[in-house]
């Protein structure tokens, strides 16, 4: 299972080389609710309600199973108040998914994967004054993902998904800081194009 995992990650060139293979191209948005997890209890950190923004493509490799990567922009990050004063960590990746998907039947698929992402910028605001703090943060995220979907008939689908960040992000000897993000948004998939 984890060699399949594996060989279905890497996304040969070669499978989509091969007949029968097509791609549905799309595009997806949504809503994030991203908070940092800091390894200490600490209660009042808040989440950063977001959004993402991006294109997919939907690889068939048979009729239940599918690989879809995507490209998303994607605000990260969460608040906190101190002494009655709003800290926001406002870190904005470029997000790389790849997932393996599960269709059942009626439109629904399950789906999980690896997200590898790229730090774009990392602001941090305390009231109305922001800093930028991208110094402070490692450029290359990485995380895995769990979700689910469904696609109606008309290309139009909805899909929920929780990106569990498993690299340190924070850039200094600190206890590590990783991100957590759930999101929920809409996608619309175009119709199949068929390789030979």
């Amino acid at each position: 299972m984890k060699k399949l995992l594996f060989v279905l990650t890497l996304i040969p060139g070669s499978l989509l080389l091969k007949a029968q293979v097509h791609i549905e191209p799309g595009i997806k948005g949504g809503l994030n609710v991203a908070t940092l997890s800091t390894g200490s209890s600490n209660s009042n950190i808040d989440p950063r309600i977001s959004a993402n923004l991006g294109v997919l493509a939907h690889i068939h490799l048979s009729p239940e199973f599918a690989v879809q990567p995507e490209l998303l922009f994607s605000g990260q990050g969460a608040k906190q108040t101190i002494s009655n004063v709003e800290y926001k960590t406002n870190l904005n990746y470029l997000q790389l998914p790849i997932l393996l998907q599960y269709m059942i039947g009626t439109g629904f698929r399950i789906e999980t994967g690896p997200q590898f992402g790229a730090l774009v910028s990392a602001k941090q605001k305390a009231g109305s004054v922001s800093t930028d703090v991208k110094d402070g943060y490692k450029k290359l995220d990485a995380g895995w993902v769990f979700g689910a979907g469904y696609l109606t008939s008309s290309g139009f689908g909805i899909d929920a998904r929780y990106n569990l960040g498993l690299s340190k992000i924070n850039d200094n000897n600190a206890a590590k800081v990783a991100n957590r993000v759930f999101s929920a948004g809409i996608f619309y998939q175009f119709k199949a194009m068929h390789h030979h």
